[in-house]
């Protein structure tokens, strides 16, 4: 077997270069203070108080998800995600998401895993005892609501979830044997948190009910609040609204034993894909248990970005890997220590499986090297400090409160959880190594091109449930003293909506920088953005532009792919270049001492890229695999049909970044090396620097990256606007398909034009919102799909309108009719005085959530450079759109959403919805291929 002596070898060369010295824990970690108590009913309620911005997060855990299911009654946990939104007693049914997002709450969801359940919205603080209101009623009064009507509904929209997550998703059938092969059919893991379409079907009103009771109890749950409350009145109203609720039965417990893997397990499941994948497992110490920290760092050597093994000998070296993804996920009985590994074409599974092997062994024998442990700790240090910018949503500070407390009983856990890595050693990880990543430990999944089998199953009978009697859950004197929750809590007083203004500088090369300054946190967030995106393509070379941002990272005049990659992961993030329709940016996320190695590595790629034919050779074909595996999702397919057919093949807007098979085939470098010096320079640059800078520092660091940078490239014309069409409806056929990805397409407008404010109020009711009209018909009244949405995509010339969603294949035909009914009537039904009222809170209300990390906050002042807008366009913005009216909203449909005018793109199984779609008679229908 051959020696991979090479890559550890090199990586420590390239690490020699410019070293990095690790992060301490006690120098990274913030300490986020916080109060534990207990209400009298074994609610747990933990606190962290923050007034940075004028919001505050609500994180709800259940102590439930499939650990505390049992056989043929999978799926019952995310089920109740589902069933949590319905709208309890007092809030009304529907009603939950109204509330919220009228509000203007932001990062609304629940969420499932193996281990808890949660449910999360970021408020601005004045709306706070809103969130404890709908929280605590659907905690103590959901049961009485919950009927027949509403399960059938939910079992629906979880199994079209299914559908689209899953069963639609490349290679998601494929991931889900994994686990069955991990772990035996009775453990709470085999299954995937959805449940099995036979498991959902089978829930009943009886069981639902029974589960509900059970787990969905004060004594079971634990709630975090983080962010900008008043700490003399927060005691008194988590009181209020949760210890009235009784306490529910005691929650123990089943000990689970996880059977070790005594002998390699191995299966191959036929998808409809186009390349193969492999995919390695393996059982690993569960989370936060000793080996867990190293098991992680050793995902990430492995496998887990540019700098990786796996990534460096597979897909750079000899490039037989299209992606590579190693990641340990940790959980409370077992992690899972998983390499996906999507092969190139003609490259068979076998062969990938063997030189992935060949990486694997060699670690396992030798271990990594020290520099390899300090890029990964780093890698990881800088990410669990970057989450604290964020109070609530995915892994934002309450979160992270409620995610140590399950599962250390510490909530303040995070400095002895950086110190789990700072002890990480390169004995440690190959220790960990040996003992876990052996080929008798394994499962060896291969997905394969082929016919997709899935086990659907039919719907319940409409009868189903039809005599269960629903008995109250508590006595009517109960009853009579909650009654007061009938009416929801009135906002406090408005906070002053502060939003960050950049402080603007240029270089004297003409170089743009924008500025915001926060010092809460010692992270810091780049972003390099130029105007060279798609808009730029000559029309007979589409993907230029893509392929060119692309090769900024490919390697430099100094630094190869592989030293440009192990450089960034030194300095504990991952550099990483773009292009969309007008720009092409590169971004990184550093911990403030690591800034200057940052921009030094941003402005190297931006400068003297080298455009080496090895390295365009490499990303051509990397980039042809990529169009290639567009086939596999219908949802990409039916976005580039539709824009296609509405600009057409000569307008850069047509295509997205990859382009054309053909123009990626032709491209030669000096293309490429062209397009650069004619679209890249200072003065049609910016460079955005949010986090603990001081202006001196940010002028500084500037002049030193990009003050010698010198070209002619100015700003590319825009294209033409796309002509209106004359509806029709495309067919893309994807046999077997068990969804139809259904998308219509018209002519949108600018960001900057006057009609913006309206449009935008406009389609927030009409399809922007989980409470929009849209959604609300072909989701919540229907079931059709998981969710469906309406949107306009801004250019800085005109962008499209796109609405649609992921429907079941059998209703294809009635939810293009119902979406359809929703175009025309927001034209025949004007907003309502109370959806006009929602659609400006929400947006009005949500601003300071867009702002609340120091990349979201690059995110949105990038726009006022790229679209022209003025420095204080978000301070004036609330005020446009408390202006506009019903009559504005209308005024903007008539002009930019145009039934009659939309190209209907369903990308689905043609023989299965090819007759509903002629019978609608809504547009001539045909069928449409792009070659």
């Amino acid at each position: 077997m051959r020696q991979l002596l090479s890559i550890p070898a090199l990586l420590c060369a390239s690490l020699l270069i410019a070293p990095v010295a690790a992060l301490a824990a006690s120098e990274a970690a913030p300490e986020i203070k916080y109060e534990r108590y207990t209400l009298s009913n074994g609610l747990e309620v933990i606190l962290h108080e923050d007034h940075k911005l004028p919001i505050v997060a609500v994180d709800l855990w259940y102590h439930v998800g499939p650990v505390k299911e049992r056989a043929g009654r999978t799926g019952f946990a995310h089920l109740f995600e589902h069933m949590m939104f319905e709208g309890s007693k007092h809030v009304g049914e529907k009603a939950h998401f109204k509330y919220l997002e009228a509000a203007g709450a932001t990062d609304i969801n629940g969420t499932t895993s193996f281990d808890r359940t949660n449910y999360f919205e970021t408020l601005p603080a004045n709306e706070l005892e809103l969130g404890l209101w709908l929280e605590s009623d659907r905690m103590g009064f959901l049961l009485d609501t919950l009927d027949r009507a509403k399960l059938t509904n939910q079992r629906d929209v979880v199994r079209n979830e299914r559908r689209q997550s899953v069963e639609g998703r490349p290679y998601g059938i494929v991931d889900e044997t994994v686990f069955h092969l991990l772990y035996p059919s009775t453990h709470p893991y085999y299954a995937d948190v959805m449940g099995s379409h036979a498991d959902v079907e089978a829930a009943r009103l009886a069981d639902i009910r029974e589960f509900f009771a059970q787990y969905y109890t004060p004594n079971n749950a634990t709630i975090a609040i983080a962010g900008d409350y008043d700490p003399a009145t927060i005691k008194p109203l988590l009181e209020k609204y949760f210890g009235p609720i009784p306490a529910g039965p005691q929650v123990d417990l089943t000990p689970v034993t996880t059977p070790p893997i005594t002998s390699e397990r191995r299966k191959t499941v036929a998808d409809a894909v186009q390349l193969p994948k492999v995919t390695l497992a393996w059982l690993a110490p569960p989370a936060y248990k000793p080996g867990d920290a190293d098991a992680s760092i050793a995902s990430l050597i492995l496998g887990s970005g540019k700098a990786s093994r796996l990534y460096r000998e597979l897909v750079l070296k000899q490039q037989i890997a299209q992606s590579i993804n190693c990641y340990n996920d940790s959980e409370a009985l077992a992690s899972n220590f998983v390499c996906e590994m999507i092969a190139k074409q003609n490259v068979t599974p076998e062969k990938l499986e063997a030189e992935a092997e060949k990486v694997i062994d060699d670690f396992m024998k030798n271990g990594p090297t020290a520099a390899e442990v300090e890029a990964a700790r780093n890698v990881t240090e800088t990410q669990m400090i970057s989450g604290l910018q964020r109070l609530g949503g995915f892994g934002g500070i309450a979160d992270m409160l409620n995610q140590y407390n399950q599962y250390t009983g510490d909530p303040g856990y995070l400095p002895k959880d950086l110190a789990r890595y700072d002890a990480v050693t390169p004995a440690s990880v190959r220790d960990l190594a040996g003992k876990t990543l052996g080929k008798d430990q394994r499962v060896v999944v291969y997905g394969v091109p082929g016919k997709k089998v899935l086990n659907d199953v039919p719907r319940s009978p409409d009868d189903t449930d039809a005599n269960v009697k629903i008995t109250p859950s508590h006595t009517a004197e109960f009853e009579q003293a909650q009654a007061w929750r009938a009416t929801a809590p009135k906002p406090g007083p408005e906070r002053a909506l502060v939003l960050p203004k950049p402080n603007v500088f240029k270089l004297d090369n003409g170089m743009t920088v924008y500025l915001v300054e926060r010092h809460e946190l010692p992270i810091v967030s780049t972003r390099f953005v130029t105007l060279a995106g798609a808009a730029g393509n000559p029309a007979d070379h589409p993907g230029l532009a893509g392929m060119t941002a692309a090769m900024l990272t490919e390697g430099t005049a100094k630094r190869s792919a592989d030293e440009i990659a192990i450089r960034a992961a030194m300095l504990g993030t991952d550099l990483s270049s773009a292009s969309d329709s007008d720009t092409a940016l590169m971004y990184i996320s550093v911990l403030k001492r690591n800034l200057p190695g940052g921009l030094e590595l941003i402005s190297e790629s931006a400068e003297r890229p080298a455009f080496l034919a090895k390295d365009l050779d490499r990303t051509r074909a990397a980039r042809l695999t990529s169009l290639l595996q567009q086939e596999d999702s219908p949802v990409q397919m039916a976005f580039r049909a539709g824009a296609l057919n509405l600009y057409g093949t000569s307008n850069p807007y047509a295509y997205d970044s990859l382009g054309t098979s053909d123009s990626l085939k032709a491209m030669t470098r000096d293309q490429v090396a062209g397009f650069y010096a004619s679209h890249y320079g200072p003065k049609s640059s910016l460079l955005e620097i949010t986090g603990d800078v001081t202006p001196a520092e940010a002028r500084a660091l500037a002049e030193e990256a990009f003050g010698k940078w010198t070209s002619a490239a100015m700003q590319p014309k825009l294209p033409p606007p796309p002509a209106l069409p004359q509806r029709k409806i495309f067919i893309v056929d994807k046999p077997g398909s068990p969804q139809t990805a259904l998308l219509a397409f018209g002519v949108g407008l600018e960001k900057n034009s006057p009609d913006y404010a309206a449009a935008t109020v406009m389609n927030t009711m009409l399809g922007g919102l989980f409470s929009s009209r849209i959604n609300m018909n072909l989701r919540e009244a229907h079931g059709y799909t998981y969710g469906a949405f309406s949107f306009y995509s801004f250019y800085r010339g005109v962008g499209p309108f796109i609405t649609g969603a992921e429907v079941r294949t059998d209703v294809t035909a009635p939810a293009t009719n119902e979406l359809f009914k929703e175009l025309e009537g927001i034209h025949t039904t004007p907003l309502t005085d109370t959806e006009l009222r929602m659609a400006k809170d929400s947006i009005i209300r949500s601003m300071p959530g867009s702002f609340e990390s120091a990349d979201g906050v690059n995110g949105q002042i990038q726009d006022l450079w790229t679209f022209g807008l003025p420095l204080d366009y978000y301070e004036k913005l609330p005020a446009r759109l408390e202006a506009v009216t019903s009559a504005d909203a209308q005024q903007v449909a008539a002009k930019y959403v145009k039934p009659a005018n939309m190209l209907v793109i369903a990308v689905g199984d043609k023989s299965k919805i090819e007759s509903g779609l002629k019978d609608l008679k809504l547009a001539p229908v045909e069928t449409w291929t792009e070659k």
